[in-house]
């Protein structure tokens, strides 16, 4: 019975690549990929689960508090890659490990119309390692009913750069180049090491092949090389989900964020050093995620667009417009 809950809902994780996606226009964070969205329980013992998925996000809106603004540069966008290898050590202890990359992460400008172009700042690579276990505290079924009780206590490494450079001016005499940091919204990483606290509790009719969740995150950040702490991150989400013909699974999120404002350690100057705004981050956000997945045998495909319905930052930022996920995941024993 257990086997198959789990195929029923494997397919409704996501990746988190820009969990700090709002954290400022021109300090906005990279994020951290994991897999924070996900509303996952446990593997059954001895069982192996191999997921991968890409994510999209794009924005060219810009907000002051919860208005709309004019744009501080063209557009946003990331394309990422996250991976993740699961094994059920025990029938209640399940453990992973997690890492993603960014194929691309661009800023654009706005129009130069004097040199007749926008410029843009890239970047691309691995961003992070996370260790997550995952263990269930209550997990009782019956023929009308199924509880479960899943909390996790994870750990990101950085394993990308948090201080790729660009090309700032370039002395028309000499030739000489001089570059400084780029947007923390382009880096592959924030650079920090996290801890990342997890709860998933299911609830589960077996019998009508209809499902109620919710989970909750947070992770705790630490501070990177050159002096930045990103705001602490802290989620909600409550899921309600229906099976047909035991292999189409639809369900349905609404999701509350908040993201704390960067701080600058021991008083460092950001704004002078890097361009870092920290008065511009920090957000709060409800956002609503259709998601669909199919599953064939030990196979799952699935797919889910998030939908901003609120949010609010501080200070002036790029907000969020466009997500879209889609990925596999493949589970078997050994």
């Amino acid at each position: 019975m257990k086997k198959i809950h789990i195929l029923l809902f494997c397919g409704v994780f996501l990746a988190l690549p820009d969990a700090l996606f709002a954290q400022g226009c021109c300090s906005g964070g990279s994020g951290s990929p994991i897999a924070g969205g996900a509303s996952q329980g446990v593997l059954v013992e001895g069982q192996m689960e191999v997921a991968s998925n890409f994510q999209f996000m794009s924005s060219d809106r810009f907000k002051s508090g919860a208005k709309d603004m004019a744009k501080l540069f063209e557009s946003y966008q990331s394309q990422y890659l996250y991976t993740k290898l699961a094994y059920g050590v025990t029938k209640n202890l399940t453990l992973s490990i997690e890492s993603g990359y960014f194929l691309n992460k661009t800023q654009t400008s706005l129009f130069d119309s004097v040199l007749n172009a926008s410029e843009q700042v890239q970047s691309s690579g691995i961003s992070d390692l996370i260790l997550f276990p995952r263990y269930d505290v209550i997990n009782k079924t019956t023929d009308k009913k199924r509880v479960e009780l899943t909390v996790g206590l994870g750990y990101k490494i950085p394993l990308g750069s948090h201080t790729d450079s660009m090309l700032v001016y370039t002395n028309p005499l000499t030739g000489q180049e001089t570059y400084t940091i780029s947007p923390p919204l382009v880096q592959p990483t924030n650079g920090s090491h996290d801890f990342i606290g997890y709860a998933f509790y299911y609830w589960g009719f077996p019998k009508q092949n209809f499902r109620l969740f919710a989970n909750a995150l947070y992770i705790q950040r630490g501070a990177n090389s050159l002096g930045e702490k990103f705001g602490d991150y802290a989620s909600v989400g409550l899921f309600a989900g229906k099976t047909f013909d035991k292999k189409l699974s639809v369900t349905l999120q609404v999701k509350g964020e908040n993201i704390a404002p960067l701080t600058a350690v021991d008083n460092i100057d950001l704004l002078a050093l890097y361009n870092v705004d920290v008065a511009s981050t920090g957000s709060r956000k409800i956002s609503f995620s259709p998601q669909i997945s199919y599953n064939h045998k030990t196979w799952t495909v699935f797919g889910l667009y998030d939908f901003p319905l609120y949010e609010y930052v501080r200070g002036a930022q790029v907000a969020s417009q466009h997500q879209l996920t889609v990925g596999v995941s493949y589970r078997f024993f050994l």
